[in-house]
Parts: structure tokens; C-alpha cells; sequence
């Protein structure tokens, strides 16, 4: 498998597996949802809105613009059920991205300022990489507030997508 079908298998699987998250997160009641279960952005709203703030971080730096926020904590959307519309919207929109990234693109670098207004040079891949890897890491926040809540945490790890996967699908993503 090449790069470029790497980046398409994890663009799939980051959508997947938030589908996998809300369908144990819908089943929270308001008040458990925004409940501080001291994670880095609170509660589980918090670790949600986060994501997407992200997302859409990265997709401006990687589309060289920039999305204006004022810290990583900053709430872009309070609504639960736009939260979701919006957040797994997006998660599905990686593979359009992605499927339209030309080679010369994916070996280049990307300069972009972060928020603190650092200036980085990064090989342009790894980042797309780093947005899905970001993504699993606080989907593993959100599980472990799910099992404080004394709820399940769902199954979200890779193989467990592969195996849901046409056999014919796995080296073509």
C-alpha cells in the first residue's frame, strides 16, 4: 500500500470510528455529556468541540489559509446535535481531501504559524497523518469519560475497521 492509499484508509477510518464514538456518546444524558471528567478540554463536549476546532485548523494550514481561532479551547459549536452533524460532516470530508491530493503535494513540505504564532516547516503527509492520529487520540479521551460516566467505550481500533473491509478493498483504499 502506498501513501496516498494510506491516507484514504485513514480518512475512512477516522469516520468510522466517530460513528463507532456517537453511537455511545448519543446515549449520554445532557448533563453527563458536559460533565468535567478532567480530560485536557473537560468534558465530553469538550473533547468533541475540540476535534472539530482542530479539523478545521488543520484543513485551512493544509489548504494554505487559515481558520481563525483564539486557543484550542475555544467553543465553535454548543449545540450537541450540530456538534455531531458538523463533526462527523467533516470527518467524511478527509477523503475527498485526500483523494485529490496530487504526489507532488504529498512529498512537499507545509509552512504554516501556529496558534501561539511560531512558524513551522513540517513534510506536508505527516500532517495529514497527524490530523487522524489527533483524531484517535482524544476518541480515547472521550472513551475513558464514557467509562467514568459508567458507560461502554466502544471497539475503535484499526484492525477492527480492516475486518469490516471487503478483503478485495484492503490494499486498494
Amino acid at each position: 500500500m502506498d501513501l496516498h492509499q494510506h491516507l484514504r484508509l485513514m480518512a475512512d477510518y477516522h469516520a468510522w470510528a466517530l460513528d463507532r464514538l456517537y453511537a455511545e456518546v448519543d446515549a449520554l444524558d445532557e448533563a453527563d455529556y458536559r460533565r468535567d471528567c478532567g480530560q485536557f478540554f473537560g468534558s465530553i463536549h469538550g473533547t468533541l468541540n475540540h476535534l472539530l476546532l482542530v479539523e478545521h485548523l488543520w484543513q485551512a494550514r493544509l489548504q494554505h489559509t487559515v481558520y481563525p481561532a483564539s486557543g484550542l479551547d475555544q467553543e465553535i459549536e454548543s449545540d450537541r446535535a450540530r456538534l455531531k452533524q458538523r463533526l462527523c460532516g467533516f470527518a467524511r470530508g478527509w477523503r475527498p481531501f485526500v483523494d485529490a491530493l496530487d504526489p507532488a503535494t504529498l512529498a512537499g513540505d507545509l509552512s504554516y504559524r501556529s496558534l501561539q504564532g511560531q512558524d513551522y516547516r513540517l513534510p506536508y503527509a505527516s500532517l495529514v497523518l497527524h490530523v487522524f492520529n489527533h483524531a484517535t487520540h482524544h476518541r480515547g479521551q472521550a472513551s475513558i469519560g464514557l467509562l467514568q460516566l459508567g458507560r461502554q467505550a466502544p471497539v475503535m481500533d484499526l484492525p477492527f475497521f480492516l475486518n469490516e473491509l471487503p478483503a478485495h478493498t484492503l490494499h486498494a483504499a
